[in-house]
């Protein structure tokens, strides 16, 4: 996932500020010790009271905002620090900043691409400026300009681990594998914890043959970090040793919590069209959009498909293993309820209690469906509509009919998917299409629609 750079907090340690008292440019300063720090509740006293004493305080106003931002109330951030650029319009960090903001909290992109330009225009060796306008760029569909910041980036600073790891992956999107390998290793040179990078690389390793090189990093990374999900899941994705049926629980929250903020932008720059399909396929069952049904989204995510289903929902319900992915859900103000848990494990606490179920791109982490295709039929009320995407899987010889891949989602042979369902009579329809582009290629996939018999026609 591209990275955009900026400050991040960790989590809140009780503390309190020094009594001693300090004039505004000192409390200031202590008050961003406290942010990095991770201790929110100090620094936003801290920042109030310079604000109390000194009410047009550009650093305290910016540093409100930050601090607003990263504790989840990005219309207030937002503000502040546009008030701080008023007062302060030379401050190249602060233009930086902003344009993170407008990104991640509102999609602005135009916004965005000028707070980045100006932070650019302003200090043009500003490191982490050129890094963000490049990332942004590549969401742009800009390949050539968003590389050239990059290396712009790492010519200003060639041990800067982001820049490294935002050209491979544009690299690697473009089909330039080798030189994204290349890339990838400098970061993880730079940086050897970037579980990401090394993610990547493994991916990379596979895509131009050299499986034994992917294999062995992946060993190295689990020895290192013997407690990582990732390590473990990708590991067994390039090798196909210990596969396990589904992912863990620990390898989907860990990863969708790593990109919560910048998920949606990541999935328009892929041509995303898995919630799409999944609505078409809903109204090519003939089912009105009359608000009337019960509806659930399994991994909701983002709640990406919380609008589409809207028309047919009488209550929508979303459920999912990202704390973060949900927050953003949440943001929409289409669901009646968010539930933060694993998707089997909610299904079978339900029966009989959906029109509609979903899952765009959520059931690719399970190998193994028959758990939750079985738990999903009996969540359904007689007659209602399961639909889901897969990604499809064209080896002839697939004993178990599905495989994990070396980007550790799996693949599912369509013939799979209909010896399953057959023993419960449903009325089913799969159909192909691409969800979406990876490595510069489109992803072949599976649109299943399923109508659970009702009651007096079948196994209901």
């Amino acid at each position: 996932m591209n990275k955009l750079v900026a400050t991040t907090p960790r989590d809140d340690t009780p503390s309190s500020p020094a009594p001693t008292p300090l004039g505004a440019d000192e409390a200031l300063t202590l008050a961003i010790d406290c942010i990095k720090e991770g201790r929110p509740r100090d620094a936003g006293a801290l920042l109030r009271r310079i604000l109390d004493v000194v009410p047009g305080h550009a650093g305290a106003l910016h540093y409100a905002g930050m601090l607003a931002f990263m504790t989840g109330h990005h219309e207030d951030g937002i503000r502040l620090v546009k008030e701080s650029l008023a007062a302060a319009p030379e401050t190249a960090d602060w233009h930086s900043n902003l344009g993170i903001m407008l990104l991640q909290a509102q999609d602005d992109a135009g916004g965005a691409l000028e707070s980045f330009r100006t932070a650019v225009a302003l200090q043009p060796r500003h490191v982490n400026a050129r890094n963000n306008l490049g990332v942004l760029l590549r969401l742009l569909g800009l390949p050539t300009e968003a590389e050239a910041e990059y290396r712009t980036a790492i010519d200003i600073d060639p041990n800067h681990a982001d820049a490294y790891h935002n050209l491979a992956i544009l690299l690697d999107a473009t089909g330039r594998v080798a030189e994204a390998v290349t890339a990838y290793c400098h970061a993880l040179t730079l940086q050897p914890q970037f579980a990401n990078a090394r993610r990547h690389l493994a991916i990379a390793y596979c895509r131009i043959g050299q499986r034994e090189h992917a294999e062995r990093m992946c060993r190295e990374w689990v020895r290192l970090e013997p407690d990582s999900a990732q390590a473990r899941h990708t590991l067994a994705a390039v090798t196909g040793i210990d596969v396990p049926l589904r992912a863990s629980d620990s390898y989907v929250s860990d990863t969708f919590d790593h990109f919560a903020s910048t998920f949606d932008s990541k999935l328009k720059m892929l041509h995303y069209r898995a919630p799409d399909l999944v609505a078409e396929t809903i109204a090519a069952a003939g089912v009105a959009q009359s608000k009337a049904l019960d509806v659930l989204d399994l991994g909701c995510g983002t709640g990406w498909c919380g609008p589409l289903l809207a028309p047919w929902a009488r209550s929508l319900v979303g459920v999912d293993l990202s704390k973060g992915m949900l927050a953003s859900a949440r943001s929409k103000g289409v669901y009646d309820e968010l539930v933060h848990g694993e998707l089997s494990a909610y299904l079978t606490g339900v029966q009989r209690q959906f029109d509609l179920i979903v899952a765009a791109d959520t059931v690719i982490y399970f190998g193994d469906l028959a758990p939750v295709m079985t738990a999903a039929v009996a969540a359904l009320r007689p007659g209602g509509l399961f639909v889901f995407t897969l990604e499809e899987a064209v080896e002839p010889e697939l004993p178990e009919g599905f495989r994990l891949e070396p980007h550790g989602r799996y693949s599912h042979r369509r013939e799979y998917v209909e010896r399953l369902l057959a023993p419960y009579a449903v009325e089913l329809s799969i159909e192909r299409a691409d969800l979406r582009h990876e490595g510069g290629l489109p992803v072949a996939g599976l649109v299943v629609r399923a109508i659970k018999p009702r009651i007096g026609d079948g196994n209901a």
